[in-house]
């Protein structure tokens, strides 16, 4: 702890504070912010390294899985697999989002969550008591907030010129999770980060540390949702609400349906699974009528092929709704 006396600003901040007492993370958390010595960039630095580790750690298993061909058995679109040269434009395109979007606006992010009343640099870091329930609140505002705004996203003018980009892959793989217009990025980021400036604002109860954990599981879900896999043990399997690969790899196979993250709740109530609902109706019943395993590959391949090819009607018609309003415009 011999940092916290080195530094004329930040060792301040924790006159009082029993540094003894701390846990080793909480001790950990005040050591950084005094070797910063500015709480500005200290925040905005371990955002941002914290949103790139577990971003493209996260990923990485899912490279490994797509380059082993054992695991196509549970992958969704068995006949379409990620080329490395297909991650690797995918990779410069995230990259190019964090770096133009992300960097530049998460310096925003310590003086604006302060200004809310947000802990951060203040230790004791909060328990998982006080962690869950605004946890749970985040990912039920996130859900909402992206399932509006994703619809909104697939209206022509937005389609055409932004979320198009999202849709470059029919069968998405982990690291297109953020593979998007900068512009949807913000966009659909507001979502994340909205829930936690709101909540502090109105309860004044609230740290950065338990932000950072909901960002934490909001990437796993985000990632693993465009995993294109779906195992036995996948969360939604044990858990029916929760959406996962197997409901999203959907969306992005038949273009519409399937517009939130977390959850199936608002799809289901509000009708936008209807074509999902049917066609694992179908499966389901193609599995019962005692097929050989090669045969129930093929059928299902079969009803792939149309649901994508619906899909691809589907996007064209937004697409000519975009040029339509042009033209209106323009006349």
């Amino acid at each position: 702890m011999d940092a916290l006396h080195n530094s004329t600003s930040m060792s301040g901040a924790y006159d009082g504070t029993d540094l003894t007492s701390l846990s080793w993370l909480e001790q950990l958390w005040v050591q950084w912010y005094v070797m910063i010595d500015n709480p500005t960039i200290a925040t905005g630095l371990m955002s941002f390294l914290l949103h790139e580790f577990v971003y493209f750690g996260r990923s990485l298993p899912w490279i490994i899985i797509d380059a082993m061909p054992y695991f196509r058995r549970w992958k969704l679109q068995p006949n379409k697999v990620p080329t490395p040269q297909e991650q690797w434009e995918c990779t410069k395109q995230v990259l190019f989002s964090h770096f133009t979007i992300e960097l530049p606006a998460i310096w925003l992010f310590h003086p604006v969550a302060e200004a809310l009343g947000m802990r951060t640099h203040h230790v004791p870091l909060p328990g998982f008591k006080e962690m869950a329930p605004q946890i749970f609140f985040f990912f039920v505002f996130e859900d909402f907030f992206h399932y509006v705004a994703h619809q909104a996203l697939h209206t022509g003018v937005l389609y055409k010129h932004i979320h198009k980009i999202h849709h470059k892959y029919s069968a998405p793989f982990g690291l297109a999770a953020e593979y998007a217009h900068p512009a949807e990025v913000f966009i659909l980021g507001a979502g994340t980060i909205c829930g936690p400036l709101l909540y502090c604002y109105f309860t004044q109860n609230l740290h950065i540390f338990t932000v950072y954990l909901w960002i934490v599981l909001r990437l796993f879900q985000a990632v693993d949702a465009h995993s294109g896999y779906d195992f036995p043990w996948s969360l939604h399997n044990i858990v029916p609400f929760w959406s996962g690969a197997e409901h999203h790899d959907f969306h992005h196979m038949a273009f519409t349906n399937n517009f939130s993250t977390s959850f199936r709740w608002w799809d289901y109530m509000l009708g936008t699974d209807d074509k999902y609902r049917a066609y694992r109706a179908r499966v389901k019943a193609m599995k019962k009528k005692g097929m050989t395993a090669e045969e129930q590959r093929e059928l299902e391949r079969k009803l792939m092929d149309e649901v994508e090819k619906e899909g691809i009607a589907a996007e064209a018609e937004v697409e000519r709704t975009a040029g339509n309003f042009f033209k209106a415009k323009a006349a």
